[in-house]
């Protein structure tokens, strides 16, 4: 007989394959979105890769990307898909401050959440999204920083970070500033910032902001709206100009 375990694990990568990799105009959204950032023979680091959904996307692009996951199972759903892609490198690990070895807590039933960060999982457990969720067993995976994949890749034009509460510990491992990145609601350097709401693909706001205004509008953002997204960041140098000249003196 098949454990439990098994079968539950199995159906969270099955559910996260067929909700990551959906609808066709979801797709060319994401396409779109992605091109305000990269172009065909950039590199782009899709940090917490999962099923791989960003990846198909940037390479549609035509950049080239290095996909860190630290999730067995899904490192091997990476290598059935994109495995004979050269210009696609799958980096087994997570990515933390410094290098070393991080124990990874896994949900079989939402893999989506499992994460590095031990107050992380009893701060989300408040939510009542996450009040069912159960981190039913613990890896040992090894760590890299940021630097480590840039020393070894090069610079990327994009980075996605999606990590689960473990972002600040990930952005900890960069000592550059790189062009462009997203990351889940974390203000960090001297940035632009605009949001997204979660799997949506189109922008919040309508301008690109500064620190201190993005950390305003996620403070005010209802309570009573129960869905995440993300934040993007772009040095300032790096904004299209009608960005630049619409920036506030500072």
């Amino acid at each position: 007989m098949v454990p439990r375990h098994v079968i539950r694990r199995a159906l969270g990568i099955t559910r996260s394959v067929i909700i990551y990799y959906g609808p066709a105009w979801r797709r060319r959204r994401m396409d779109a979105f992605y091109r305000q950032f990269l172009q065909a023979g950039d590199l782009a680091f899709d940090i917490g890769a999962h099923v791989g959904n960003r990846v198909r996307v940037f390479r549609q692009i035509g950049a080239h990307v290095v996909a860190v996951e630290p999730q067995p199972d899904f490192v091997a759903v990476l290598r059935l898909l994109y495995g004979r892609d050269p210009a696609v490198t799958i980096e087994h690990s997570g990515v933390a401050a410094e290098t070393g070895q991080g124990n990874l807590h896994l949900s079989s039933r939402t893999p989506t959440v499992s994460t590095f960060a031990d107050s992380w999982m009893s701060d989300v457990q408040s939510d009542r999204r996450f009040q069912r969720v159960q981190w039913d067993s613990v890896i040992s995976v090894p760590l890299i920083t940021l630097d480590d994949l840039i020393a070894r890749h090069g610079e990327p034009q994009f980075c996605k970070i999606d990590v689960e509460g473990f972002e600040h510990k990930v952005l900890s491992g960069l000592s550059r500033p790189i062009p462009a990145l997203s990351f889940e609601y974390i203000p960090v350097g001297d940035y632009r910032y605009r949001h997204s709401r979660v799997e949506t693909h189109r922008w919040a706001g309508r301008s690109w902001s500064e620190p201190g205004t993005m950390i305003n509008i996620l403070r005010t953002l209802p309570t009573s709206d129960d869905r995440s997204g993300d934040v993007y960041a772009v040095r300032s140098d790096r904004l299209p100009r009608s960005e630049v000249d619409d920036q506030p003196d500072r």
